[in-house]
């Protein structure tokens, strides 16, 4: 966890505590937990100070080997892409014209500022859902407050923008302080053809951190 992030999960310090004892108890009794314990704060591990958007879902993957710590990534070996995934790529060729990934890394995103959120971080395996309500909530509720709150050097709010995809992401628009969001169904097949696809979530993200006076985000993935 980075050492900016650190300090502002401080308060929720005592629910982070409880949250891993959950998640621990649950692998000592020999239930698979995913992701992996290395993995479940790693959306944390870039500096707060230089998110920009905020990208929110829902829970991990229940899939093993597929959660990775970062929403709806997974590693770049994974094989078939999730299929929420893959909609996430059609969406991005559809509005930006780029091309779909054989992998499923998003790293190269999260290095630029994309803080890739599940609003629950772990999940029983093949159990979607399954750690709802067991205090990760008031974790992700912290940490999207902190980000909400950031100003630079003069005081005034630090750019961000929020894609909330999914009821469980829509529900923290009341903690974005006015932040510009982006909001739609989730991209899980599900639900996709519902209002996911067309919303262009990657240009409007870009168009509203230039209004803000941020650089955009270059959304094109490295090729392996």
């Amino acid at each position: 966890m980075a050492p900016d992030w650190a300090d502002a999960l401080r308060p929720v310090e005592g629910q982070l505590r409880e949250a891993l004892g959950y998640v621990a108890g649950q692998a000592s009794s020999g239930t698979q937990v995913l992701p992996a314990a290395k993995n479940l704060l790693r959306a944390f591990n870039q500096p707060l100070a230089d998110v920009k958007v905020l990208i929110l879902g829902q829970d991990p993957y229940p899939t093993p080997g597929h959660a990775v710590g970062l929403s709806f990534a997974v590693s770049r070996p994974t094989r078939p892409i999730p299929r929420s995934l893959a909609n996430i790529y059609r969406e991005l060729h559809d509005d930006l014209g780029l091309p779909p990934r054989v992998h499923g890394d998003l790293s190269a995103w999260s290095e630029q500022g994309v803080l890739l959120l599940n609003r629950v971080l772990s999940v029983e395996a093949g159990n979607a859902g399954s750690h709802r309500g067991k205090g990760w909530e008031a974790i992700t509720t912290a940490a999207v407050t902190a980000v909400v709150n950031r100003t630079d050097g003069a005081g005034r709010q630090s750019p961000l923008v929020a894609i909330l995809w999914g009821k469980d992401a829509e529900g923290v628009v009341p903690l974005l302080g006015g932040a510009p969001s982006i909001v739609s169904v989730h991209p899980s097949p599900l639900s996709a053809s519902r209002g996911f696809f067309g919303s262009k979530p990657f240009s409007r993200t870009n168009d509203l951190l230039v209004g803000l006076g941020a650089d955009p985000i270059n959304w094109e993935l490295p090729v392996l």
